[in-house]
């Protein structure tokens, strides 16, 4: 069995800050090259990694001028995939921004995009396309309950998930009818 000596104490253990802030700037972009990440993100990794925050600035910097990183294009893209693929609410999505540390007024602007009605029609679509699958008849509280609890954990308000379940309810009762 090989036994190493431990490193030697008189050695260096200084990293060249150029070298190191390359190191960092490899690390942002492998960590893009996966998915788009906010200026936030990015700042934990290189601080969970080890990174002084003047190199994490200015590498994030370089990479914000280079268009690397925009929070505000993020956001939008955030948005717009959350709304189509998992038809969260605008509760949920700016809760879910923040979480990523985009700004309050970045996050504002990617959600004006979004209105009471387009809100309405998206809620309208996941009821109808569960409702389908619902038999529906003497329990139709059962069936109420569970349609507004599931338009609520996607973040629309409960006002709003009750007169769409009620609204989708009836005339889903209309259909079956024919």
């Amino acid at each position: 069995m090989t036994s190493f000596p431990p490193p030697s104490t008189s050695e260096p253990t200084e990293v060249n800050p150029a070298k190191r802030e390359e190191q960092a700037k490899a690390l942002c972009l492998r960590l893009l090259t996966a998915r788009a990440r906010t200026r936030a993100e990015l700042a934990g990794q290189l601080s969970k990694r080890g990174y002084p925050d003047d190199v994490s600035t200015r590498v994030l910097d370089r990479l914000a001028t280079a268009g690397l990183i925009d929070d505000a294009d993020f956001a939008a893209q955030w948005v717009r995939s959350r709304r189509e693929r998992a038809g969260k609410g605008r509760k949920v999505l700016a809760a879910e921004l923040r979480t990523k540390g985009v700004d309050e007024d970045v996050i504002a602007g990617a959600l004006a995009g979004i209105d009471a009605g387009a809100e309405r029609g998206r809620a309208e679509q996941l009821v109808q396309s569960k409702l389908r699958r619902e038999t529906l008849g003497e329990d139709d509280l059962r069936v109420t309950r569970r349609l507004v609890a599931m338009l609520a954990r996607r973040g629309y308000s409960p006002s709003l998930a009750y007169d769409v379940v009620s609204a989708e309810l009836a005339a889903e009762r209309e259909r079956r009818r024919v």
